[in-house]
């Protein structure tokens, strides 16, 4: 890809972002897109939205559960970006079409107290830059459609790098856990859609340790001379799967201990 090909791409998802029209994956139109061509289009994206004064607040982490690999084919994680304007708080009321193909995810995310980088990160280094970590619901949209209507062709795991690894919003619990006093392997959530239990999962699903997709993401960004800061939320990968919802779906997830979300869609 050009680097014209790359801003044209990046226009292409701002544009279905905003008009709240899917358009076809991307690699049909750029078949030659590759995993780095992908976090291009992404940052590019990205920068437009940070022209129009939105900020970034941390990171979140996808496709860390062998499920989800398995699924998309593809033997590692995915990761994209949080702006401001995504965060939603506990109890939230939110219009459901505002997004594409919306899903919701339960998972844990870590809150820094000290910057992170480098390519040799490991689960205490995380563990002790750590200030704290919460339960929260990741809100997932889908810019470019799974599978292209007048084509069949199924999009591929670098259409969903572009689209900021399909990350559109989340949401954060109040509790807030000291990592280093519990086994996150062993905490984690029942996720409920209108009162019916959807799906459970344990922090174990991410890695094997929740932190381990942050160990992750260090050396990814390392690779472009990136690190993560002090005061950034990441999100560190779902331990379930994606529950999708509409107008009127309500969602619970219940993480035991460590309190409740609960989002309405209107």
């Amino acid at each position: 890809m050009t680097p014209d090909d790359v801003a044209r791409a990046a226009r292409m998802l701002d544009d279905a972002e905003i008009r709240r029209e899917q358009i076809r994956p991307l690699t049909l139109d750029f078949p030659d897109m590759g995993m780095d061509q992908a976090y291009a289009v992404q940052a590019a994206w990205i920068e437009r939205k940070l022209a129009r004064g939105a900020s970034v607040t941390g990171y979140k982490i996808g496709l860390t559960s062998r499920t989800m690999q398995r699924t998309m084919n593809i033997d590692t994680p995915d990761s994209g970006v949080l702006l401001d304007d995504m965060a939603f708080a506990n109890g939230a009321d939110i219009r459901a079409a505002d997004f594409l193909d919306p899903r919701i995810e339960a998972e844990f995310a870590f809150v820094l107290a000290a910057p992170l980088a480098g390519s040799h990160v490991g689960i205490d280094d995380v563990l002790a830059a750590t200030a704290y970590v919460v339960p929260a619901l990741e809100l997932i949209s889908a810019r470019s459609t799974r599978t292209d209507p007048a084509t069949g062709y199924t999009r591929k795991v670098f259409d969903t790098i572009a689209d900021n690894a399909a990350n559109a919003g989340y949401i954060p619990g109040e509790v807030r856990i000291d990592p280093g006093a519990i086994d996150l392997r062993w905490q984690g959530a029942l996720l409920a859609k209108d009162g019916v239990i959807e799906d459970t999962g344990l922090g174990a699903a991410v890695l094997d340790h929740p932190a381990r997709g942050i160990c992750w993401l260090c050396e990814r960004l390392a690779a472009y001379g990136q690190g993560l800061d002090a005061g950034q939320f990441v999100l560190s990968g779902s331990f379930t799967g994606a529950v999708p919802v509409t107008a009127g779906t309500r969602i619970r997830a219940d993480y035991g201990d460590f309190g409740t979300i609960d989002v309405g869609f209107v």
